[in-house]
């Protein structure tokens, strides 16, 4: 069942969403930028599908899993197996270089990976990897790594996220429990997208997301 945010559901028709705001630890004011419930089509300026992965909508559910045989075979071939297409790949973009994203998602699969699943706050510069032991920080490719000594992304459920990302801080909110990460070399950059990677054969469900500019 969908659970959109109760605020936006009380919206005028006519409420511009650069209006909206969510309440923030890391900013003073907050804008919302992009809203989606996925009860369409698939809206290609903000979502860029990868590695082939097949991605439908499924009752205002958006579903990703494996890439088909025939482009994983053909990536074999090429001897490009990493770019296969075994996992679901997806990329969230136009997010603001300073934000808060919210969303409800769930990744499923026969068991963790080392390095999946996870979110990339900006490609390859922040990269949050899911594990069945510890959650780690690893940003600009291993320059700056932290870990959370707990598996805090239960395979095959459903979690509610909240990031927020300014420069020097992220604060992760999963279900109610927020991390908080500091360094110097957080900085989206121009890396202004969020990509979600899954577990090779396993899928990657995202019931909604709510992405706000801070300031």
């Amino acid at each position: 069942m969908k659970t959109p945010l109760f605020f936006l559901a009380l919206l005028s028709p006519l409420l511009s969403l650069a209006q909206e705001s969510i309440e923030s630890e890391l900013f003073e004011k907050t804008t919302l930028v992009y809203s989606e419930d996925f009860d369409g089509e698939l809206n290609l300026d903000f979502w860029e599908v990868r590695q082939s992965s097949t991605w439908k909508i499924e009752d205002g559910i958006l579903k990703g899993s494996q890439s088909s045989k025939e482009f994983q075979a053909k990536k074999i071939a090429e001897g490009d197996e990493g770019h296969a297409g075994y996992k679901p790949v997806i990329w969230l973009k136009q997010v603001p270089a300073e934000f808060v994203c919210t969303m409800r998602f769930r990744y499923t699969g026969e068991a963790f990976h080392p390095r999946f699943p996870l979110l990339d706050l900006g490609h390859h510069f922040h990269t949050i990897t899911f594990g069945a032991e510890q959650t780690s920080l690893r940003v600009l490719k291993d320059k700056f790594v932290t870990s959370i000594d707990e598996p805090i992304l239960p395979l095959g459920e459903w979690v509610e996220v909240k990031i927020e990302l300014k420069k020097g801080a992220i604060l992760f909110t999963m279900n109610g429990t927020t991390h908080r990460f500091e360094s110097e070399l957080i900085d989206m950059g121009d890396e202004r997208q969020i990509d979600f990677k899954g577990l090779d054969f396993g899928t990657c469900e995202i019931d909604w997301v709510r992405v706000w500019a801070g300031e």
